[in-house]
């Protein structure tokens, strides 16, 4: 079986190589209104603007390809295009517009169809595979490009299968801004083996490329009076896989903070030694690129009324390096009060030097980072529109 090969595998990992330079970092930052390229010097600490790109349109996610370190794509949402995909082959300097976005196949006559709102997430493909890349949509849809990104087809069965579909909700319930088909992950030992989540519909995963799924759920709370056991009262919000041990899967979920260490199937809540007056509800999380026990999340105000803002106005970083036991606060250089916001599940990311950067943006528009792990932290932009997402890349 797949699994026990990777198992077998993983016995065999060697340590993840530390940092082997200090090459100057790109921060990419999607926003409600465009998108923004940052660079900074090779001790980041000076930073220069490039942008906005793609301004007044909504852009949910902008990546660089790390197999060629020159194709960024971005997901935007237009006023006059609609939901689409843009391409740039030099690093932002041009772009065109993909000849076929993510779209669902047209239904049957006499049947409702359903019509990607926006595409929401963006993943690379294997090294392995290097024209391929994944999307996730709202509503929930799976989609694929063999073609760095030109041409995007529906993915596996899920976008039609019924099972699925009947967990997926519509773009007017759930998730505010509509459901999404979010965390598009591909272990890095090989290209079949695959995971994603939906909010609200689940974690899955496949060992064939794709051709089956299962639901990946064992150990997941939901919101109290509703059925565990269905996938549809499911809300993951944010997983990611360890670069150093992808035997490892870290995920913040609507109910809490989890680790799944494989071949175990089943999630274990670590979020409960977080501190009972911050709770262990947010939506980012973030791994170290080497070390499997380090991870950072940003909690935000889950109270009853979900007011979506930093606990009492006081934002903070919590990180745990012993892969859950203990967390530590991290506000160093942060505002110590009066600041009501928090941060998206996409825009919250890490660098991969030694010390590691970390950064993130803010739903009033400020664009921070740390260049020591979270100990410090600094104010790289002020009044952007609302981030959405924030990605770190090697400038060339």
């Amino acid at each position: 079986m797949m699994r026990n090969n990777m198992k077998a595998a993983s016995k065999k990992r060697q340590p993840a190589p530390r940092a082997k330079s200090t090459r100057p970092v790109t921060v990419l930052v999607a926003t409600r209104k465009g998108a923004w390229l940052y660079h900074g010097d090779a001790a980041r600490k000076n930073w220069r603007a490039d942008g906005p790109l793609f301004l007044g349109h909504v852009v949910s996610h902008l990546v660089l390809d790390p197999r060629d370190g020159r194709t960024l794509l971005a997901a935007a949402k237009t006023g006059h295009l609609g939901p689409t995909v843009f391409r740039s082959t030099d690093r932002g300097r041009t772009w065109k517009e993909a000849a076929r976005p993510p779209a669902f196949a047209k239904a049957p006559e006499g049947e409702k169809g359903r019509t990607v709102d926006h595409t929401f997430w963006l993943t690379p493909g294997h090294r392995d595979e290097p024209n391929v890349w994944y999307a996730g949509t709202s509503p929930q849809g799976l989609f694929r490009s063999e073609d760095g990104g030109v041409t995007w087809q529906p993915f596996s069965p899920v976008n039609d299968d019924m099972g699925y579909r009947k967990w997926m909700g519509t773009v007017q319930d759930g998730t505010p801004d509509g459901p999404k088909l979010h965390s598009i992950i591909v272990d890095p030992r090989d290209p079949a083996h695959i995971y994603f989540a939906m909010s609200g519909g689940g974690v899955h995963e496949s060992v064939d490329g794709g051709r089956s799924w299962a639901p990946l759920l064992k150990g997941l709370e939901v919101v109290e009076g509703f059925d565990v056991t269905d996938p549809t009262f499911h809300d993951p919000h944010c997983i990611r896989i360890c670069p150093g041990n992808p035997d490892r899967l870290y995920q913040q979920n609507h109910c809490g903070i989890y680790r799944l260490d494989q071949p175990s199937d089943t999630w274990v809540r670590i979020g409960r030694s977080m501190p009972k007056r911050v709770g262990d509800i947010g939506f980012p999380l973030v791994v170290h690129p080497r070390d499997d026990n380090t991870v950072w999340v940003f909690p935000m105000d889950g109270t009853t009324v979900w007011p979506r803002t930093s606990p009492d106005g006081k934002p903070a970083v919590y990180a745990t390096r012993n892969g859950g036991k203990t967390w530590q606060r991290l506000d160093a250089g942060l505002p110590a009060s009066q600041a009501w916001w928090t941060v998206k599940r996409q825009a919250m990311t890490a660098d991969a030097q030694d010390p590691v950067g970390l950064y993130f943006g803010t739903t009033s528009g400020e664009l921070w980072m740390s260049r020591d792990e979270g100990r410090k932290w600094s104010c790289i932009a002020r009044h952007l529109p609302e981030i959405y997402a924030v990605e770190a890349a090697q400038s060339a």
